[in-house]
């Protein structure tokens, strides 16, 4: 089974509600404004920005927003930044393990943000390295499934691009990859004509830890919790949510 969740319907619905009040946006600016910072600010030349570029323009980010990013992360202006990515490692409830990746301009705000989701939310943190060995990087990109599109599709497009995998997760055919292929499968989705949601590199569990109804309410409220810090970027967890589960979440 590939290493994407079964949440995966849980983490678009909740993306929709982050949409509406902002979070997503910003992430997805800051998102832009590191990519530019770190491989320039031209997206030809620069593919991260370039599928950065494209996640922004799919969750209706305006232009506007955009190009003030694109020029603020490649020091253009008085308000250009300087990020620091950082990697904390921790639990949910049972054991579920959780890399929270952050990226700030301030350390210390950063951790003291990140430990105190965690505590108050059943987690906690964990030393570096006791968490991060379950998981590996990943590149990960997302197509939406439609009636005209099969997985065997999406095999012919990508398979001599380096893709590994392809699998159904319901609302989407996740394709995984080596990191250093992402472009070249993204590539070849376009080239044939085929639309992508997102294209970038992720951290997938290497194994997981399946939890009941009552557990996974804990799990996701540490999650929650964390994606409510400014400066959590993305959340990876190896927690395993079944179908069932995730139905008896959806009517509570």
């Amino acid at each position: 089974m590939s290493g994407h969740s079964k949440w995966a319907t849980t983490k678009h619905k909740k993306a929709a509600i982050d949409a509406k009040r902002g979070k997503l946006f910003a992430r997805l600016i800051k998102n832009i404004e590191v990519s530019a910072r770190t491989g320039g600010g031209d997206p030809a030349g620069n593919p991260t920005l370039f599928d950065a570029i494209q996640k922004a323009k799919r969750n209706s980010v305006p232009a506007d927003n955009i190009d003030r990013a694109v020029k603020r992360g490649s020091g253009e202006g008085a308000d250009a930044v300087n990020y620091e990515s950082i990697m904390y490692e921790g639990y949910a409830s049972g054991g579920v393990a959780v890399l929270i990746e952050c990226l700030t301009d301030n350390r210390n705000r950063a951790a003291s943000e990140v430990r105190v989701a965690l505590t108050r939310n059943g987690g906690q943190l964990a030393e570096p390295g006791s968490v991060s060995y379950l998981f590996a990087r990943r590149g990960v990109v997302e197509v939406s499934k439609t009636d005209a599109l099969t997985e065997d599709d999406i095999l012919m497009a990508v398979l001599d691009a380096g893709a590994e995998e392809v699998t159904d997760e319901g609302d989407v055919f996740v394709i995984e990859s080596d990191p250093s292929d992402v472009v070249a499968v993204r590539t070849a989705l376009q080239d044939a004509g085929i639309e992508y949601n997102s294209a970038e590199s992720e951290f997938v569990p290497s194994m997981k830890v399946e939890v009941d109804k009552e557990r996974a309410e804990k799990v996701l409220r540490v999650i929650d919790a964390l994606d409510d810090c400014d400066d959590v970027q993305n959340v990876f967890s190896n927690v395993d949510i079944p179908d069932a589960v995730l139905a008896q979440l959806e009517e509570a």
